[in-house]
């Protein structure tokens, strides 16, 4: 990915209708100045056969529209779990999730998935593509699920390849595209129905040092264009790149602090790219 691919000023998507050309939009976000998420006294116990493991102790906290957060804690301190409830996957044992001004901690399962398919994006570490579809085809599934027309589909998944850079390789399968576009075609994935919300669970762990600047790059980006975006880390290099830090430890959150100054990859990828013009990644 050449600096010039980068998606800093890339035509949008808007949610749920058809396209305008003109004045796009793609994040499905609450503009009335509430907080995206609320979480209140989050408790997650697990009985495993006699013995009953506290996963989280009492997490509170709000992510307001537009945030780029990393959540980070050592093994077993609570973070992915702390992913899987706001991200539907799983419901807290004792207290209240908020996502958009919905109360979805005592939502049914089909309710749990229409909210994942409509108000969230996912980014995991593994990519998670169809090997024998081609980037435009995986783009398409949530849409598929969505129940979206074919027209449509297909006018979005290119939308979100040219969005995060790739409109060049929409008919290459996985194994024709390196880590860190098979990365991108999960963004673009992640993309596709408009989510409120991004959550991207250790994107760069299968990724070398500069892929991971890439990565952070197309991520930075996204939020800049509005897009609320959860990132869980274990690497404190990459959560440097975000503009606030949620720590935990023990399932409890122990430190909250804003970054003054996040590292900017966009800035250090374009200066990689220089270096090494003729590469492709």
């Amino acid at each position: 990915m050449n600096s010039k691919d980068m998606p800093q000023n890339s035509t949008s998507f808007a949610p749920g209708e058809e396209s305008q050309a003109t004045s796009p939009r793609m994040v499905n976000a609450d503009n009335q100045g509430r907080p995206l998420v609320v979480v209140h006294d989050i408790h997650k116990v697990y009985q495993v056969g006699q013995t009953r493991l506290h996963a989280l102790r009492g997490i509170s906290l709000e992510i307001s529209p537009g945030e780029f957060v990393a959540v980070r804690g050592p093994s077993g301190s609570g973070k992915s779990t702390f992913m899987n409830i706001i991200g539907c996957l799983d419901r807290p044992t004792q207290g209240s999730y908020e996502l958009v001004g919905r109360q979805v901690s005592q939502m049914s399962t089909r309710d749990l998935a229409r909210v994942r398919n409509r108000l969230i994006g996912f980014v995991f570490q593994g990519f998670n593509l169809l090997s024998r579809a081609s980037a435009k085809r995986n783009v398409e599934l949530p849409m598929i699920y969505a129940g979206l027309t074919r027209e449509l589909r297909e006018r979005r998944a290119r939308e979100a390849l040219h969005l995060v850079g790739l409109e060049a390789r929409m008919d290459h399968k996985p194994a024709q595209l390196s880590g860190g576009q098979q990365q991108r075609v999960a963004i673009a994935r992640a993309l596709v129905n408009s989510p409120s919300l991004l959550l991207a669970d250790e994107p760069t762990g299968n990724l070398d040092s500069r892929t991971s600047i890439e990565i952070m790059a197309v991520l930075q980006a996204l939020n800049q264009r509005g897009l609320t975006v959860v990132l869980v880390t274990h690497e404190p290099d990459i959560a440097e790149y975000t503009s606030r830090q949620i720590i935990f430890r023990d399932g409890r959150l122990v430190r909250d602090e804003p970054m003054s100054n996040p590292r900017d990859a966009q800035a250090e990828w374009a200066s990689l790219s220089l270096q090494n013009p003729d590469e492709d990644y």
